[in-house]
This record gives structure tokens, C-alpha cells and sequence, in this order.
């Protein structure tokens, strides 16, 4: 159990196949721009330091609640697109009649091969797995453990028919038991219509890997979804650049963005969004309206007590007089529901 979760391992065959993309270079995957990563090499046992003394606030004293899930409701037919967030990046849709779902990590712990558990901010996760309908379609935005999860994967995989992932990440479910011909991978500007949904996967500026040998060895992004009446943007982890306005220019206007915003500190800077950057992004790429993801799920980053993400990244879009939305976890909405209460404010830190 311990080995298999890190996933599948990587062949002569795979680079042979990875080599075709323009986005592998020197014997790895590379962002669009320089990005230098030794940083949290070199730095890795302070980073750990600093994680373990902590800062105050970064865990909720109370396990954040969920609203059940409504299957009625979230099936019922829609003309606009239907979304349940779940905490950090897992994201439930409804679209054109398909039910589809990013970034399932649901199990409770992000470190399952560390000593030290990183533990869930809310309990029983796993467990609204067994609620969900069928899964038309699961997309995978990098193979980090926050977002892709061995138990979650077992637990779901026999409800999915079809899997996007990013290049590289196939070879981690094959490993676990998915059928090889349910799963299509994806490079940067790949597209795919999916039942009347045009289905791209976006650059981002990252990284990827599981264990000390695969670093690079899988690519990472986001994801945009188009219909004739909707344009609905996930934009993936990642740290501010250009790619936001080229997104933008060639993919927007978005009716909504789910733009990250968590889980970063000056060490991180790089590779991942600061509230003020996550709407700037937001701006850059054409997005009428968004919300932050990537939080409210675990303390990863030593550097801002849970609730700040979401309370700098409202504070910047108010500044930018972009509309946002804040939905309890659990909740259903669209794109053009008001929903901005502070539920964060009824959990105790």
C-alpha cells in the first residue's frame, strides 16, 4: 500500500512518448517560462521547520461542515452549469446533462508517505463518494498528492467512465487498477468535445511528482469548459505569468473562473497565487467572475492562518471591483448565484 502511492512508474516507453511534446525538454516537462525550482530543494528542511512550529490559525479548532448532498436537486435539468465545491480543489459539475469532477481528492490526509499526517479540515470525505451519481468524466490537473489521491481513487474509479488527465498522470491510474482505454491525456492547448462540451487543458506554471525520481515527469495545468451558452474556466495550481493573458486571448472571456488561491508563501511564490496575484490572473485571462479554490481543505503552507486566502483574495477583488462568489462547501450554485456569505467566520480558529 505504502509503494503504491507513488503511482505508476515511468518507461523508456513513456519518455519516448513524452519526447513528442513541445513541452518536454532536457529530459523533463518545463514551464512556459524560466521558473526556478531548487529554491524548495535547498530550502526543503527549513520549509519542513517552519511547517511543523506553524502559524497560529492555521488549523480551524472545529471540523469545517459540508452540506449534504442533494442528488435531486443537483441532477434536476439546468440551463447554467451546476457546481458543488468540496474543499481545497475539488470541484463536482453538472454540465449539459453530464456529471463531471475535478481534482477528486477526498481522503483525509495529503502526506500519506510522510511521518507526520496533514489532516483534513473537514471528516468523513471519502465517504461522499458513495453519494455520487455516476461520473461521466474525472479531470486531473497535476499528480501532486492534494489533488490526486490514491484512496479516493480507488473508491471512485469504478464509477467513471472516462478520465482527461495531464500527460503523465495515465500511467499512475493504470497502476492502480483503471482501464488504460478509459483514460486520454492531454498537453498544454489539446481540446476535446465531450457531449457538446468543448473540454482544453491550460498551461499553468508548476511542477509535478510524487516521490524523489519522478520530478517533472508529468505535466500540469487547467481547464476550460465551452458550451454555446457557457465558457467556464479552472484555472489549476500554478504561480503568476504571461500564460494568464494568453489564456485569455485565445480561450476568453469567461463567464466564471475558479482561480487558486492557498496554500502559498515566499518560498512557493513561483508556483503558486497570492490572493492579490489569483485575481490579477483572473483579470489577465478575461474572467467576469470568480472564486477561490485551493483552500479551506488542509494547512500545506506554514505562511497564512486558513482563513486568509479566501478573506485577501475577497479583499482583492474588491479592490478590482471583480465579482466573486464565496459558496459553503457542500453547496450547489452557478454562475449566476449571490452567494457571499462568510461561512468561514462560524468556524472557530
Amino acid at each position: 500500500m505504502f509503494f503504491k502511492q507513488f503511482g505508476g512508474k515511468i518507461t523508456k516507453g513513456d519518455v519516448e512518448k513524452y519526447e513528442q511534446s513541445p513541452n518536454w525538454r532536457d529530459g523533463s516537462f518545463q514551464n512556459l517560462e524560466e521558473t526556478d525550482l531548487t529554491g524548495d530543494l535547498w530550502n526543503l528542511p527549513s520549509i519542513i521547520y517552519k511547517q511543523i512550529k506553524g502559524k497560529k490559525g492555521m488549523y480551524p479548532k472545529q471540523s469545517i461542515p459540508i452540506t449534504p448532498f442533494d442528488i435531486d436537486a443537483f441532477i434536476a435539468p439546468s440551463d447554467e452549469t451546476k457546481f458543488i465545491w468540496y474543499g481545497h480543489s475539488v470541484l463536482l459539475m453538472r454540465m449539459n446533462g453530464k456529471t463531471l469532477l475535478i481534482d477528486p481528492m477526498l481522503g483525509p490526509d495529503t502526506t500519506p508517505i510522510a511521518p507526520m499526517a496533514t489532516k483534513r479540515f473537514s471528516e468523513n470525505t471519502l465517504s461522499l463518494i458513495d453519494d455520487f451519481p455516476i461520473i461521466d468524466l474525472v479531470m486531473l490537473t497535476h499528480d501532486h498528492y492534494d489533488h490526486l489521491d490514491f484512496a479516493s481513487i480507488q473508491k471512485i474509479k469504478s464509477k467513471v467512465k472516462q478520465f482527461y488527465v495531464a500527460i503523465g498522470v495515465k500511467r499512475h491510474l493504470v497502476n492502480w487498477g483503471v482501464d488504460a482505454e478509459k483514460i486520454l491525456e492531454f498537453d498544454w492547448w489539446d481540446n476535446r468535445e465531450f457531449e457538446n462540451i468543448k473540454i482544453t487543458f491550460t498551461p499553468t506554471r508548476h511542477f509535478s511528482g510524487r516521490g524523489l525520481t519522478d520530478r517533472l515527469k508529468t505535466l500540469w495545468g487547467g481547464w476550460v469548459f465551452k458550451t454555446e451558452t457557457e465558457n467556464i474556466w479552472f484555472s489549476g495550481d500554478g504561480g503568476y505569468g504571461k500564460h494568464f493573458k494568453e489564456i485569455g486571448e485565445k480561450l476568453g472571456p469567461f463567464d466564471f473562473g475558479f482561480m487558486e488561491c492557498g496554500q502559498y508563501n515566499e518560498d512557493w511564490r513561483p508556483v503558486h497565487l497570492f490572493p492579490d496575484e489569483s485575481v490579477q490572473a483572473a483579470k489577465d485571462a478575461q474572467a467576469k467572475k470568480i472564486m477561490p479554490v485551493h483552500c479551506a481543505g488542509f494547512a500545506l503552507s506554514y505562511a497564512h492562518a486558513w482563513k486568509e486566502p479566501i478573506e485577501e483574495f475577497i479583499e482583492a477583488a474588491e479592490k478590482f471591483k471583480t465579482p466573486f462568489l464565496t459558496p459553503n462547501i457542500g453547496e450547489i450554485f452557478t454562475k449566476s448565484s449571490v452567494v457571499k456569505t462568510k461561512w468561514w467566520n462560524k468556524i472557530e480558529t
